[in-house]
């Protein structure tokens, strides 16, 4: 199986607790980072024996930095810190000790007096059984780059002497990981990951070392560990040190990491046979054809809410659950699951959250082996019982308590209408509105819980990430992230959170958690649609008069178009490739809200400049509601 390793700096709590925490996670080594030591209450050998029984191997002791191009007494003196660190990497039973090269200004930086210096440590550093890593610092006085580093480990020609690669100085600045080619596999010891915007900046300017877990930001990382195995790395992949921002999810951060490292493992393995699977039996990312369904756990007074709201969108209820109180609403495609049941899932998410969003469903290949590789890779499981005539459907725990399920059709799971559901007679079946599909769901989280989400989606799912969008709210910031399936067919928008101002932050304090804050739903015609949609008694959000004079003038709309807008209240946005369309219910429960959408041309976004004009038009709404 592949090491897998993580630094101990991105995990809270004490040193054994954050051994406990790595350990849990699926981690079979540790970067040590001395502060955590030495900040500790117990001796190196406690360290050591606690993390042997926990099946952990210390495999990089750090940091050591400043030690090279020094003269006389501070030479010496760099020296004894060195024995220092080799007699506590010796009780560590510690395998490698991690050499940042120098920052220091006055320190040498002649080719022979550096060699010789590491020379003397590699012969002293294979003495203490033990063997060193040099890391090329961007921000260091003198050796700043990998080769150079690695033409230091070419002239010092130990055993016991070679490089550290860390893919965030190696990729951050736009560099190409084919020039490290030719670095030959066993002179490298050990290889740091983390990913970061895929940005053309100078990294030497950094004084510290920050990034994200892999997947969540630019880097071509695949391509890194690639290179490196093709040239017979065959060391651990550890995950370097998070900046502090990155890193607000500690709690969580051992647990993302392992499923992000993991992940980007086994996408490479699939097609580099020089790259080693990760876990023996892990299924390839899933592909996600559609939303099967979404479930609103109620009780009386908001079902009456959620029913007059779907009645006027023109949705019908088509079925009713054999055995329990559960309802199917139905129109086009989208299947709206009501349940009102007073034990059980979805009564327990609406006593801890609200009314909302307890459960959704995705279209899968294969469930069962959607939920294995959901759950190798950390997700927690899901299950509840099943009554007779009910389908045991495979599902893990999703955002904020929720539950995700998925639907196959390699089995009876596709047929879970007809299975438990009996049809409800049509007395007078109303007209549709056009809406057809879902097309994306929004789900709102603490900026902190942010990061974690996303990598559980991207280590899961074959889904690709747009960049994030910072929208405006009148009472402060939120952060979006959206993601998709290759084709579209699922959508995901990741909304971060702060202050309870906010709009966003509004519904999370009402609803005691993260969850889905709106559903979009897909129309063909959204003139058409909003035509309907006037005689069902459909409350809409009214957009400001300012907003259409603002549009016209934007993308020269002709005042046929501008009227129709603006009789609708309609939002509009264009890109290079298309149009798209936005109507927004007026919103209940705290702050959920239907959305209803077109994408003409190839339209892709989410309409990001509208959001702030949503925002305020939402602000606007509830202040005359809470004054009604």
């Amino acid at each position: 199986m592949t090491h897998l390793s993580i630094a101990t700096t991105s995990v809270p709590g004490d040193l054994l607790q954050k051994l406990d925490t790595m350990a849990a996670a699926g981690f079979s080594g540790v970067e040590l980072h001395e502060p955590d030591l030495t900040s500790f209450s117990g001796s190196a050998k406690d360290v050591a024996e606690h993390a042997s029984k926990l099946g952990l191997t210390i495999d990089v002791f750090q940091p050591f930095h400043d030690f090279e191009g020094l003269t006389g007494a501070e030479r010496q003196a760099a020296f004894a810190r060195l024995d220092q660190k080799l007699a506590l990497m010796r009780d560590l039973e510690a395998k490698t000790l991690l050499v940042g090269t120098t920052t220091r200004k006055d320190a040498s930086g002649v080719p022979v007096g550096v060699v010789a210096d590491f020379k003397e440590l590699a012969e002293r550093v294979g003495k203490a059984g033990c063997r060193a890593a040099l890391i090329a610092l961007p921000w260091a006085s003198q050796i700043r780059r990998e080769l150079d580093a690695f033409a230091v480990v070419e002239a010092v020609d130990s055993p016991h002497f070679g490089l550290a690669v860390n893919s965030f100085f190696s990729l951050a600045d736009g560099s190409k990981a084919a020039r490290l080619r030719d670095i030959p596999g066993d002179r490298i010891f050990h290889v740091q990951m983390s990913d970061a915007p895929a940005l053309d900046f100078d990294i030497s300017h950094l004084k510290s070392h920050f990034g994200v877990l892999p997947g969540q930001g630019g880097l071509n990382l695949a391509s890194l560990v690639r290179v490196l195995a093709r040239a017979g790395y065959a060391g651990p992949w550890s995950l370097a040190r998070v900046s502090a921002t990155a890193a607000d999810s500690r709690d969580t951060y051992a647990r993302d990491g392992y499923r992000a490292l993991v992940s980007l493992l086994d996408d490479v393995a699939r097609s580099e046979p020089k790259v080693a699977q990760p876990l023996p039996d892990l299924p390839g990312r899933v592909h996600a054809t559609g939303f099967e369904f979404i479930e609103f756990a109620v009780d009386a007074p908001a079902k009456t809410t959620l029913t007059s709201v779907l009645s006027a969108l023109s949705f019908r209820k088509e079925r009713n659950h054999r055995s329990k109180a559960v309802e199917l609403w139905r129109q086009g495609a989208v299947n709206i699951v009501i349940n009102s049941e007073a034990k059980g899932f979805a009564a327990e998410a609406r006593k801890g959250h609200g009314p909302g969003v307890c459960d959704m469903g995705l279209r899968v290949a294969d469930a069962g082996q959607t939920v294995k590789r959901a759950l190798m890779l950390g997700a927690p499981a899901f299950s509840q019982p099943v009554g007779s005539g009910e389908l045991d459907i495979p599902a893990i725990k999703g955002v904020g308590g929720s539950v995700v399920h998925f639907i196959d059709e390699k089995s009876d799971l596709h047929r879970v209408w007809d299975i438990e559901f009996d049809p409800t007679p049509k007395a007078c079946a109303p007209q549709p509105a056009g809406l057809r599909r879902i097309d994306h769901v929004a789900q709102t989280m603490r900026y902190q819980d942010m990061q974690s989400w996303l990598t559980y989606y991207l280590s899961t799912f074959q889904m690709e990430k747009a960049d994030m969008v910072d929208v405006v709210d009148p009472s402060g910031l939120i952060l979006s992230q959206a993601l998709s399936s290759p084709e579209g067919e699922v959508r995901l928008n990741l909304n971060g959170a702060g202050g309870q101002a906010t709009f966003a932050g509004t519904f999370l304090s009402k609803g005691d958690g993260a969850g889905v804050q709106h559903i979009a739903l897909a129309s063909d015609d959204i003139f058409e649609t909003s035509e309907q949609l006037q005689s069902t008694g459909f409350e809409r959000l009214t957009i400001a008069a300012n907003y259409y004079d603002d549009l016209q003038t934007r993308f020269g709309l002709e005042d046929e178009m501008i009227n129709a807008l603006r009789a609708g209240n309609i939002l509009y946005d264009r890109d290079g490739r298309g149009a798209y369309f936005q109507i927004y219910s007026a919103s209940f429960w705290g702050g959920f809200f239907f959305e209803i959408v077109e994408r003409r041309g190839g339209y892709d976004g989410y309409g990001a400049r509208n959001a702030p004009i949503r925002l305020a038009a939402q602000m606007q709404h509830t202040k005359q509601a809470e004054f009604a």
